[in-house]
């Protein structure tokens, strides 16, 4: 019998990730737009995100109680058609009837989540489960090829709509639906590996421990979720409202730079890396630092950069929790990775949608217009100032759980 092909197997999941990134990078290229356009206020624009990854954690939990009622195969294989079919639904509404553009955007982020969180679900344990010398390695990668794929779509987009004129994003969101299109031509293509639904259950000895180290792991992907993706969201708008950048540059020198580190980082894991904890801690430090930097320098340039440090300093804060649980806990199953992918989605909602809501009230308080009256700063920008500062919290938190996880997993072996 002919050895299956899971060298094409593997490129259908790296192809497949790197389509998924128009998910998550186009929105916010377009959140300015759709404030100018339709009027929409940055807490329900901060609610889009909300409602993008509330669904994934949907997704997630389903998987993780009643995964073994799926399909696998065919799930994966037709979960690139939805993410097609809701960016449709994203441009197609607001464009035929504008007076419900938000209630299309709504629906559209709804159909694309749900793929999205059969991705996160089923992409990784995909890779996990292919035969590989360097599993890792191999992690690394693809999530490094999403990182490559943002880097394109945000530098695609932000030309587009320079050249081409804001009012036609729908347009430019029509062509991103094409990639997910040949994603799931791949996948139909390509034989797909047998995947454990659950945990290893010839381990059944100190499963109370088991179960408690992969909460910790959840809780840490959570954590590194809300570092990375308050910024992912918000620093296009940060650069045009809060710096005053003009949109095109602070897309190309603040998001696709940002995305551009965080995949090179990344990558260079995959090459050079080892000793994954002390990068998530190291990781975690770092994103604190950049995150008052960005809070505190009145320099937009300085203030910028460190926008675009947080990529480097959050790249393996996710994929490096995946990479960890695997080293602590094997055989983990598609149910561990669905609860991961749970951790990192709900981290993914809430700080986005907390920071949107900060900006709006602080931006109506009075002592933010004496404070901006004070250091030549609108409103606005004080509360993107304190937006910034607020999201400092969660890497802080991190920091604590990373030492309690040192000593737990240190006891445990």
């Amino acid at each position: 019998m002919e050895k299956p092909n899971y060298k094409r197997s593997k490129r259908a999941c790296y192809f497949a990730n790197l389509a998924m990134s128009s998910v998550f990078s186009l929105p916010p290229l377009l959140f300015a737009t759709f404030r100018e356009q339709y009027g929409i206020s940055y807490t329900l624009l901060g609610t889009l995100v909300l409602i993008n990854f509330c669904t994934q954690l949907g997704i997630d939990l389903i998987f993780c109680f009643f995964g073994r009622y799926f399909n696998i195969h065919k799930t994966i294989r037709l979960m690139p058609l939805v993410t097609a079919a809701g960016l449709f639904v994203y441009a197609l509404i607001p464009m035929l009837f504008p007076g419900y553009a938000y209630m299309g955007l709504v629906a559209g982020t709804f159909l694309f989540s749900v793929a999205a969180g059969l991705g996160e679900v089923l992409v990784s344990p995909t890779i996990a489960a292919l035969p590989s010398d360097t599993p890792d390695k191999d992690m690394s990668i693809l999530h490094a090829l999403y990182g490559y794929g943002f880097v394109g779509v945000v530098l695609i987009s932000t030309l587009f709509l320079r050249i081409v004129g804001n009012e036609y994003w729908m347009y430019l969101t029509f062509f991103w639906a094409l990639l997910p299109v040949i994603a799931s031509i791949l996948f139909m293509t390509s034989p797909l590996p047998d995947m454990n639904m659950g945990q290893d259950e010839s381990k059944p000895a100190g499963s109370r421990r088991r179960t408690k180290g992969l909460l910790l792991c959840m809780a840490c992907i959570f954590l590194g979720a809300c570092a990375e993706n308050t910024m992912t969201n918000w620093i296009s708008v940060y650069a045009e409202k809060a710096l005053q950048i003009p949109k095109v540059w602070g897309d190309i020198l603040g998001m696709s730079l940002f995305a551009g580190v965080l995949a090179l980082t990344r990558t260079a894991y995959a090459k050079y890396g080892k000793n994954i904890f002390s990068i998530l801690t190291i990781s975690m430090w770092g994103a604190v630092v950049c995150y008052l930097s960005a809070g505190i320098f009145s320099n937009a340039v300085l203030s910028l950069a460190a926008c675009v440090a947080v990529g480097i300093c959050t790249a393996m804060l996710w994929p490096g929790t995946l990479i960890f649980m695997e080293e602590k806990i094997p055989a983990a199953g598609v149910a561990a990775y669905a609860l991961m992918a749970a951790g990192g989605d709900l981290g993914a909602s809430i700080a986005p949608q907390a920071l949107g809501i900060v900006v709006d009230r602080i931006a109506l308080t009075e002592w933010a217009g004496t404070l901006g009256s004070r250091l030549s700063l609108t409103p606005e920008q004080v509360g993107f100032k304190a937006g910034m500062l607020m999201a400092a919290v969660f890497p802080v938190l991190g920091i604590l759980l990373l030492a309690y996880m040192k000593k737990y997993f240190g006891k445990e072996e």
